[in-house]
């Protein structure tokens, strides 16, 4: 079709070697056009076409399935609920290992392709076109010595007709990376002897940071932070109905947010990841967040919390507390601000009763999130010498490199 003319030459020309290298940018749009359509040439190149792309200089390569090397005549079926083992390496073009390869390589499992079409939104046809979109699993697994493997169990969501799946690989040691893909899978049907799972996932949810407690202070552009774990694996299929793994803030029902394309699966593991959502603009004053979250069994689970936003325009301290309070020998200074991911300058004053600095603490902080954890003092003045028992104040001040301040005034008690 029409709209089929220059999308395929542009790949063909960006995707491939020229003459054992790849192209320079000007390469590509000279091949695009010879190879395109009289209709689609009248576009030009907008930069140094001397400038050659990031391409991946590694390739990266599937050696086995569940303990069966891959084979050109078929390989074992991706069927729903089954636990899949792949194994892999990292090598050059010519698919030699190579041994002394250490890092990661984040694998992708795709269901098959959807036929889907375009919407005709500028009174032009509609044009049907595959679109290979459904995760099955998204991971991240670690290299030694070349060699990778990966496990997961396939969503009970699948599209249960059988037809060709695809694994992508995208990986590095921090100086070269690498990527490849493998295409020769089945995915269909369903195992017949998957264990039984009921219980849905176990989650934690902060804004920002695991530092977060319910009630808690952010700026008007926090994250969602989550932390997920299930036996079975978390569903981020989005295939079934009702099964995305959603937030939903203020208990507006009609705009959930679909968080599945945010998860990262922790390390060698497809029981446990994280998911890090940003939110923007969020109105000043109390919000209530509700998340659900389905494993791969369909089982689901919630959680809810509720936060405070204080514009960040303007540095803000909304809490401030020291835990124990009263304490003996030691306490621990806790604030809670609305500058996430800035360094700001903490000072902590001890006064007497009556006025009398008599210890200061300063500190510069920098965190991910809304909560400075844990600032420790032993009860000792400035001199090192152990004060007397009774009620002092103490102040809390912030200080932002742009000259924003905030200060908080709150009372201790130390015991004999």
């Amino acid at each position: 079709t029409d709209a089929n003319s220059l999308c395929p030459p542009f790949f063909n020309a960006a995707l491939k070697e020229l003459n054992g290298w790849f192209p320079r940018t000007g390469d590509i749009i000279k091949l695009t056009k010879q190879n395109s359509s009289p209709n689609y040439t009248h576009f030009v190149l907008l930069g140094d076409p001397a400038v050659t792309l990031a391409y991946p200089k590694l390739k990266i390569f599937t050696s086995e399935i569940n303990s069966t090397p891959i084979s050109p005549s078929g390989n074992d079926t991706l069927k729903a609920l089954s636990k899949i083992t792949i194994k892999g390496f990292v090598g050059t073009k010519d698919s030699t290992k190579l041994n002394n390869f250490n890092g990661v390589v984040f694998p992708t499992v795709f269901d098959k392709p959807s036929n889907l079409a375009t919407l005709a939104n500028d009174e032009g046809d509609t044009i049907p076109f595959k679109l290979q979109k459904n995760v099955l699993y998204k991971g991240k697994c670690s290299v030694t010595n070349g060699d990778f493997e990966f496990t997961f169990v396939v969503p009970k969501d699948i599209n249960y007709q059988f037809g060709a799946g695809k694994i992508s690989y995208y990986g590095h040691n921090g100086s070269i990376d690498a990527n490849g893909y493998y295409d020769k899978i089945i995915v269909g049907g369903s195992d017949p002897n998957a264990p039984i799972d009921n219980d849905g996932p176990q989650l934690s949810l902060y804004m920002n940071d695991a530092n977060f407690v319910y009630g808690g202070t952010t700026n008007e552009n926090p994250k969602i932070f989550l932390k997920l774990f299930d036996s079975s694996g978390i569903n981020t299929v989005g295939n079934g109905i009702g099964h995305d793994i959603t937030a939903i803030m203020d208990n507006d029902q009609t705009n959930p947010m679909v968080l599945n394309d945010f998860y990262e699966a922790n390390t060698n593991s497809y029981q446990s990841g994280k998911i890090f959502y940003p939110l923007s603009n969020v109105p000043e004053g109390t919000h209530n967040l509700s998340v659900k979250v389905w494993d791969v069994q369909n089982n689901s689970s919630n959680a809810n919390t509720e936060f405070v936003v204080a514009p960040s325009a303007d540095l803000a301290l909304r809490q401030v507390l020291n835990y124990p309070n009263p304490f003996t020998t030691k306490t621990k200074f806790f604030v809670e601000h609305n500058q996430c991911c800035v360094a700001l300058d903490l000072q902590i004053q001890i006064f007497t009763v009556s006025g009398k600095l008599i210890k200061t603490i300063q500190s510069e902080v920098q965190n991910q999130g809304y909560r400075i954890e844990g600032i420790d003092w032993d009860g000792k003045d400035d001199f090192g010498d152990k004060i007397g028992a009774g009620v002092y104040v103490y102040r809390i001040k912030l200080h932002s490199s742009d000259g924003k301040t905030s200060e908080k005034i709150e009372k201790l008690v130390i015991l004999n």
